[in-house]
């Protein structure tokens, strides 16, 4: 596994910088996407060290019916 992931980038992967795994409800821009891949790879590098190029940040979308808190679906608590 390790190989498959060091050819996916042009360049050997830093294995001591995170992937960010962000879940959020659909909605958002990629304008807002963008912007807060920028500030989570800045903290990353100021808190940890190391290269921007290095953190990967993952986006996930999901929808409202397919997330839940307390037991109640998020698209049942808006009606």
């Amino acid at each position: 596994m390790q190989g498959l992931l060091h050819n996916v980038g042009s360049q050997p992967r830093d294995r001591h910088m995170p992937t960010l795994r962000v879940e959020l409800f659909e909605g958002r821009t990629p304008e807002q996407k963008a912007e807060l891949a920028k500030e989570l790879t800045a903290a990353c590098v100021r808190v940890l060290g190391g290269s921007p190029d290095a953190v990967d940040v993952l986006f996930f979308d999901v929808a409202r019916q397919n997330w839940a808190t307390g037991g109640v679906l998020w698209s049942d608590k808006q009606k």
